[in-house]
């Protein structure tokens, strides 16, 4: 080969080196700006989500959940239960009657015609046991099944998410459901009972009185607190919403485990493990109407709800970041 041809083939392998690394580069620019970066030699890509982009995909994830129809039906019904409770004492306070004089009916239930704000108080008394529990299990239990029955989590975990960050996105998502779903109860028996009954004083448990501008700080925490109760059984949710690519078998799972612990939280026979059942200390938000506050259920609650999210959120994402999804 002559000295020409040699000087010929090296610049060749010069310019192709050169367009290699100009390409590489390049990758590697797109990667970033969408959200990635190169992996070393052998040209890669290791997904690095930015911050930004996680908090889109859970505003994402948001607007689709509360624009979905089943979302907005079980809001309304729990909206709906405060109305139905207040319009019932009306009625019947109009009657002449008394309203639970002989101990039946939720709790603070014979003092809403003296005070529309323990509506509040009653609804949430009321909705507690079954309505909003079963609304969290449907959203929790549908997180992750129900993409995989859609065909929609295959897609999900393609973009630049990766499981553990999906995960999250979905758990972040139930418990601000479990926020809304609470506050859409407290705010519609806040309304319906300013509506048919007087404001004013609210006589606290231990019988003392605070202003109303108190009370309605007590109710606004009461809320709070509730809707911390739930978060338990939204890992449990999660967990069970990994385990199938169902949406109503996981949805199903979790309600009839819900109702499963309730009746077994009854039993005097299991004393020493009723309180460990998520459910126990779910009605301890009465506390709060208590003068002093009484604090030692209500930290039991709390406590044992982020066991609950803890253990079975760690259950969750083993289970799903070593699942295999072929759907």
């Amino acid at each position: 080969m002559s000295r020409a041809e040699r000087a010929q083939s090296t610049g060749q392998r010069t310019d192709q080196r050169t367009d290699q690394r100009t390409d590489q580069r390049t990758d590697q620019r797109t990667g970033e700006q969408a959200g990635r970066r190169t992996g070393p030699a052998d040209g890669t890509y290791a997904r690095t989500p930015s911050p930004l982009w996680t908090f889109g995909l859970l505003r994402s994830e948001l607007v689709t959940t509360f624009r979905r129809w089943r979302t907005l039906a079980l809001l309304a019904v729990l909206a709906a239960v405060p109305v139905l409770v207040g319009v019932a004492v009306k009625i019947e306070t109009s009657d002449g009657s008394a309203v639970g004089g002989d101990g039946e009916g939720p709790a603070f239930i014979a003092q809403i015609t003296n005070n529309g704000l323990f509506l509040v108080l009653t609804a949430l008394a009321a909705t507690l046991p079954f309505f909003l529990p079963m609304a969290v299990g449907v959203i929790a239990g549908d997180a992750i099944a129900g993409e995989a029955n859609a065909g929609t989590l295959r897609y999900l975990l393609v973009a630049p998410a990766g499981r553990a960050r999906l995960l999250i996105v979905k758990g972040a998502t139930t418990i601000v459901f479990c926020l809304v779903a609470t506050v859409v109860v407290a705010v519609s028996a806040l309304v319906v009972g300013a509506l048919l009954f007087p404001l004013g004083e609210v006589t606290t448990i231990s019988g003392t009185r605070i202003g109303l501008a108190e009370g309605l700080a007590r109710a606004l925490l009461i809320a709070l607190v509730v809707a911390a109760s739930l978060i338990g059984l939204a890992a449990l949710g999660l967990f069970v919403s990994t385990l199938t690519n169902s949406g109503i078998a996981a949805m199903a799972t979790t309600v009839g485990l819900l109702i499963t612990v309730q009746i077994l939280d009854q039993i005097p026979q299991l004393d020493a493990l009723r309180p460990y059942f998520f459910p126990h200390y779910w009605l301890s938000f009465a506390d709060l109407l208590r003068d002093p506050v009484h604090w030692d259920d209500l930290l039991r609650n709390l406590g044992l709800q982020g066991v609950y999210a803890a253990v079975f959120g760690s259950a969750a994402w083993a289970r799903f970041t070593t699942r295999d999804v072929t759907v």
